[in-house]
C-alpha cells in the first residue's frame, strides 16, 4: 500500500492488501488506504467500486478474506458491528438509523439506557437529559432532548446520528453520501461540524459522489475502480477530471454530450399565470420541443412543487396549462400521463419504484395496456421482452428483469429503470426533477446521453437540478425561482464557453437581484 500522508504521527487507521470474495466472485483487490487523527479521508468510486465492501469489513458487517487493519497501530478485526463501535468506528449512512417515533433523548440512548443503580432497573431521566443537551451542544442543534424525530428536517436529524456517534467518543467516523438530501444551508452546517471533528482529532472518512464537495471537506482521496485501488493522493495535487478519470478508466474531456439538434418552433408545454398561495405565484412560461429548459433555485424555492402541479399531483389555485396546443384542463397524473407529459420524482425510492417488485415489473407500470393480451390481461412474455429491450436502450447492467428486484440495484440503476419506464410511453414532454441525485459519474453520463436522444426525437425536457453546472452544461434556457417566483430567464450564448453566466444565475436564484430578460416568447420578470 502507498501512503500519500508525509511522514509524521503513525496512522490512526491502516488497511492494506483487503481482499473479499462473495461466491466465488472477487469484489476486492488488495485494497489499501490510511487515515491520520484530525484528517478526512475521500473515498470515491463509481457504485460497484467496492467503496459499500470496503466500508463493511471497517464496520464488522463482513470478514476479509486477506489483508490487514490497524486501528491506534494495534490489530484491527472486528467480528461485528458492536465490536466496531465499541472499537471507535461510528458509521452515519445514507439512510439514517433513527426511529422517526421517538424522542432526540430516546434515540439517543436505544442501545443502552443509563440506570439510576446497579440494583435498581429505573432508566435515569435526568442523566439521559444532561447527557443529550450535552452532546446536542457539540453538534450545534438547539433543540429539546425530548423533541420528536419526526418533526426534524432531514439535516437536523443528520445531526442527531453525528451526537448519537459523539456518544460512543469514536476515534473514526464514516460519512456516507451524507449532503444527498440536504439543503445548501445544511450542507454548509454539516462542514462546520466536521471541521470541529477533525480539530478534536477525529479521522473522517467521507463517502460521496458529490466530487465538489470531497474537495471541500477532504484532505486526501482514495478513487476505488471495479474493486481495486485506482489512485489518489492529496487533495491539493488533484482535480475533479483527474479524479473522475481514475473512477471510470478513461479521460472524460466533454462531461456533457454535445447537441446536435437546435430546439424546434412549436411549443410543446405552454404554462400561464399558475399560482398557489404559498407556492407559486403568476408563474409563466413555455418549452419547445427537442428544448432543455433548466429550472435553477434553492431548496424551497418551489421547484419541484411547480413540477407536481404541471404533473396534476397537487392542485392548484389558478392557471392555464397546455401541451402541443391542447388544454390541460385541472391536470391529475392520468390526464397528465394521456396528454404526453412524463415526470421523473426527485425520490425514486418512495415515489418512483416498487422497490419489492422486479425490473420487469416496474418497467411496465406506466404501459400496461401496451403488454396486455387480447383480453386486456397482462401477458407475462410482452413485459419481459418489453423490458429486456428498454433495459438495453438505458445501458441497465442487468438482463435479468424477471429475477432482479429493483431494491437489489444501485442508485444509478434504479435512476435508469424509473427513466425507461417513462421512455416507453414516448413523452412529449419529460419532467425530470434530479435526475442525477445520489448516483454515479457513470450513471450521470447515461441520463445525459438519455436527454440528449429525448430532444433529438422532438421531447421537450424541463430540467430540474440543484447541480448549476449540470444546469448549464446541457439547458438550451435556464430559468429561476426563488420563493414561488420567476426572477431569471438566461439563454445560451452562441460559440464556445460555457454559454451561460452562472453568477447571473445563482444571484437571481438567491432573489439578491431580479434578472430580466425575455426567456422564447415569455417575459418572467
Amino acid at each position: 500500500m502507498t501512503d500519500s500522508h508525509p511522514a509524521r504521527t503513525p496512522p490512526l487507521l491502516e488497511v492494506a492488501g483487503l481482499t473479499k470474495s462473495f461466491f466465488g466472485v472477487r469484489v476486492l483487490h488488495g485494497i489499501g488506504y490510511s487515515l491520520r487523527a484530525g484528517e478526512a479521508l475521500g473515498l470515491v468510486g463509481e457504485n460497484g467500486s467496492g467503496k459499500s465492501t470496503t466500508m463493511n469489513i471497517l464496520g464488522g458487517v463482513h470478514q476479509p478474506d486477506g489483508g490487514a487493519m490497524l486501528l491506534d497501530s494495534a490489530p484491527y478485526a472486528p467480528a461485528g458491528p458492536g465490536e466496531a463501535i465499541r472499537a471507535g468506528i461510528a458509521f452515519i449512512h445514507q439512510e439514517l438509523n433513527l426511529f422517526p417515533n421517538l424522542t432526540i433523548e430516546e434515540n439517543l440512548f436505544i442501545d443502552g439506557f443509563p440506570r439510576r443503580s446497579r440494583l435498581i432497573p429505573l432508566i435515569d431521566r435526568a442523566a439521559i437529559r444532561r447527557r443529550t443537551e450535552d452532546l446536542l451542544a457539540q453538534v450545534n442543534l438547539d433543540l429539546k432532548p425530548g423533541t420528536p424525530v419526526a418533526r426534524l428536517s432531514q439535516g437536523e436529524r443528520q445531526l442527531v446520528e453525528i451526537a448519537k456517534a459523539l456518544g460512543r467518543s469514536p476515534k473514526v467516523i464514516i460519512f456516507d453520501e451524507p449532503t444527498t438530501s440536504l439543503t445548501r444551508r445544511e450542507v454548509d452546517r454539516l462542514f462546520a461540524i466536521i471541521a470541529r471533528l477533525k480539530a478534536r482529532g477525529i479521522g473522517i472518512i467521507y463517502i460521496s459522489h458529490a466530487l465538489e464537495d470531497v474537495m471541500t471537506v477532504c484532505d486526501h482521496v482514495t478513487v476505488l475502480r471495479d474493486g481495486a485501488l485506482a489512485g489518489g493522493g492529496r487533495r491539493q495535487d488533484l482535480s475533479v477530471p483527474a479524479i473522475i478519470a481514475m473512477m471510470v478508466g478513461r479521460s472524460i474531456d466533454t462531461v456533457f454530450p454535445p447537441r446536435t439538434v437546435r430546439p424546434r418552433a412549436e411549443e410543446a408545454l405552454v404554462v400561464e399565470d399558475l399560482s398557489q398561495p404559498g407556492v407559486a405565484e403568476a408563474i409563466s412560461f413555455s418549452i419547445r420541443a427537442g428544448e432543455v429548459l433548466g429550472l435553477a433555485g434553492l431548496m424551497g424555492s418551489g421547484r419541484s412543487e411547480l413540477a407536481r402541479m404541471i404533473f396534476g399531483l397537487d392542485r392548484f389555485a389558478r392557471g392555464r396549462i397546455s401541451v402541443a396546443g391542447r388544454p390541460l384542463e385541472n391536470p391529475t397524473p392520468i390526464t397528465a400521463m394521456e396528454a404526453g407529459i412524463a415526470f421523473l420524482t426527485e425520490d425514486r425510492r418512495s415515489e418512483g419504484l416498487l422497490m419489492g417488485f422486479s425490473v420487469a415489473e416496474n418497467m411496465v407500470l406506466t404501459s400496461l395496456p401496451a403488454v396486455a393480451g387480447a383480453l386486456g390481461l397482462v401477458d407475462g412474455r410482452k413485459v419481459v421482452d418489453t423490458a429486456v429491450s428498454m433495459a438495453r436502450t438505458v445501458h441497465l447492467s442487468t438482463e435479468k428483469v424477471s429475477d432482479t428486484l429493483v431494491k437489489h440495484l444501485s442508485g444509478g440503476n434504479q435512476q435508469k429503470v424509473v427513466i425507461g419506464k417513462w421512455l416507453l410511453r414516448q413523452p412529449a414532454v419529460f419532467i425530470l426533477d434530479e435526475p442525477t441525485r445520489g448516483i454515479d459519474v457513470g450513471a450521470k453520463q447515461e441520463v445525459y446521453r438519455i436527454i440528449n436522444q429525448l430532444v433529438e426525437r422532438g421531447s421537450a425536457v424541463l430540467l430540474i437540478s440543484s447541480e448549476i453546472e449540470e444546469l448549464i452544461g446541457l439547458s438550451d434556457r435556464i430559468l429561476t425561482l426563488c420563493r414561488g417566483e420567476l426572477t431569471g430567464g438566461f439563454e445560451r450564448s452562441p460559440g464556445p464557453g460555457p454559454g451561460f453566466d452562472r453568477e447571473a444565475i445563482m444571484t437571481a436564484a438567491t432573489g439578491v437581484a431580479v434578472a430580466r430578460t425575455r426567456t422564447g416568447t415569455r417575459d418572467v420578470a
